[in-house]
């Protein structure tokens, strides 16, 4: 959700006409229990043609293949509105994440100075991105 004292110009993602809850829809266990058996239909389908299965059999396992990458399409639509949802509400941190983001170093405060202590900027840089007061650089010996 976004804070009040920060208005959102853009419209929360709909589906099926309400605003889209996550709780309502296929989960991702889900959309990879559809894709295992679609990856088990697609192989088996041809497979009963070469084996000579009853065309019936055979048949019937292209109409199912058929029927599921349909389904499996709309949940793979369903999740990536979900994702875009999500995205809507802002920035998150990563679970797992021991450094800042990207995001996190672009909205923080920034210091006059690199790490080394060197304004941005008042170094010029030589050959090969070297600055010429970096003693292994290769212009370093040539002014001295």
């Amino acid at each position: 959700m976004t804070s009040p004292e920060h208005p959102t110009s853009v419209r929360p993602v709909e589906y099926k006409g309400e605003p889209l809850d996550a709780e309502r829809g296929p989960g991702l266990g889900c959309f990879r229990f559809q894709l295992v058996v679609l990856v088990v239909l697609v192989v088996l389908t041809p497979l009963s043609v070469v084996w000579e299965w009853a065309p019936a059999v055979s048949a019937g396992l292209l109409i199912l293949t058929l029927i599921l990458l349909l389904f499996a399409g709309q949940t793979v639509i369903f999740l990536l509105r979900l994702v875009a949802a999500d995205r809507r509400e802002g920035r998150r941190r990563p679970l797992d994440s021991a450094t800042p983001t990207v995001g996190e170093l672009e909205d923080a405060p920034h210091d006059s100075a690199e790490p080394g202590g060197v304004p941005h900027g008042s170094a010029e840089v030589g050959h090969r991105g070297e600055r010429p007061d970096d003693p292994g650089s290769p212009d370093a010996g040539m002014r001295e």
